[in-house]
């Protein structure tokens, strides 16, 4: 199935330019998933009425970086993609994201009352002022692009000044006003849910400031791993580098099949089982554990080609009195995070019941941590199609 370029894709599009990844678009005619499986009885999912949300701001207001030095690393580009409002708008409106973190603590005001709460990466704030609404003692959000300076205008602006405090910088160079916290309350996950590391930045603040038996929100995340035929976009995106106006430019084919994909994936394209690739446990795991290999079998459930394999997430608040979270699957609503396409160097005959089994390996870029290095390496031993391959990818 083909993809679709839209007039209305520009909130996207701007996200993509700070993201650094690729992305294509959804029509917006198109119907929204229906719920993960993987979540499906088991995890509350946010009402599917959507409420805007809206936010004032001066545009004239003067900002100033957090690194003082003229000389910027690919960390600090980091930090200054998030400076710009148009980031924010589309993680705001993103309802699935912000309304499960509403309900999460709107619905769980016992976990929140008269606690001191960690915003880690608090963006606009508004974490932290659905935090401080819920009863919360103090909150500490901590954002180090220049947006910190918008939120403390938002905070003041609601009134909430005596219950959150700003602080700009980054979580490892800052010192909070307090020698621990209760909760640790962050939107950390990336494309791929590891592209931006910024989980390693959460699990340092758990280890420096959570109290023994202090809460992580969200403390469960998931990867899954699926296949989908795909021929019609990978013809129109990947093999047109085969004869460019009668020139060869399969130079850059190669690139661009190394570096995934992020789009919305059509339900019907899949054609296997999702496999669980590996679950995290925020409040125990160490920053290692992000890197690691994971086996996979995916069997088909028709006959079919395939031509890349996709990965999303699942996130879980397992500390709430009723267990919550979202899926970013492709059964499930839309998010800004859609899915994760890694294509095949080769089409893939499968006929139902047969298995495509190998590993993927994952680890931050050696050059620049929030890069994602990926390696897969799969096999297929069919009637009409024998294949064993390593493929490399870059999430950048």
């Amino acid at each position: 199935m083909g993809r679709h370029n839209n007039s209305n894709a520009q909130s996207s599009m701007n996200s993509n330019q700070y993201h650094g990844t690729k992305t294509r678009f959804q029509d917006p005619d198109e119907e929204d998933g229906v719920e993960s499986s993987n979540l499906e009885g088991s995890i509350e999912v946010v009402d599917r009425v959507t409420e805007d949300v809206t936010m004032g701001g001066d545009p004239d207001v003067s900002f100033v970086d957090c690194d003082d030095g003229d000389d910027k690393t690919s960390a600090d580009y980091y930090f200054d993609s998030y400076s710009h409002f148009g980031i924010h708008e589309e993680m705001l409106k993103d309802v699935v994201r912000t309304q499960t973190y509403q309900n999460v603590i709107y619905k769980n005001k016992f976990l929140f009352q008269n606690k001191v709460v960690l915003d880690v990466g608090a963006g606009t704030g508004i974490l932290s002022l659905f935090c401080a609404k819920a009863g919360a003692a103090h909150v500490y959000a901590v954002e180090c692009s220049q947006m910190a300076d918008m939120a403390k205008q938002i905070v003041e602006t609601n009134g909430f000044s005596d219950v959150i405090t700003v602080l700009k910088g980054k979580i490892e160079e800052i010192e909070l006003p307090v020698e621990k916290v209760d909760i640790i309350i962050s939107e950390w996950m990336g494309y791929f849910l590891l592209f931006e590391n910024m989980l390693n930045t959460v699990l340092y603040a758990r280890d420096k400031w959570l109290v023994n038996d202090g809460v992580v929100l969200p403390d469960k995340a998931s990867l899954y791993l699926t296949a989908i035929e795909d021929a019609e976009y990978k013809d129109d995106k990947i093999e047109f580098w085969n004869n460019v106006y009668g020139f060869d430019m399969n130079c850059i084919k190669k690139q661009a099949m190394m570096e995934p994909l992020v789009d919305t994936v059509d339900p019907n394209q899949i054609v296997t089982n999702c496999h669980l690739l590996k679950t995290m446990d925020i409040s125990k795991m160490t920053a290692g554990d992000a890197s690691f290999t994971a086996p996979f079998k995916l069997v088909a459930n028709r006959d079919d080609y395939i031509h890349a394999l996709v990965a999303y997430f699942d996130v879980s608040f397992t500390k709430c009195h009723k267990l919550m979270g979202f899926s970013t699957g492709p059964k499930s609503r839309a998010t800004h995070w859609k899915q994760t396409v890694l294509y095949l160097d080769d089409v893939l005959t499968i006929c139902e019941g047969e298995a495509i089994t190998g590993s993927m390996t994952v680890a931050p870029n050696k050059k620049n941590p929030r890069d994602v290095d990926i390696m897969i390496k799969y096999s297929l031993n069919g009637l009409r199609c024998v294949i064993s391959k390593v493929q490399h990818y870059k999430m950048r």
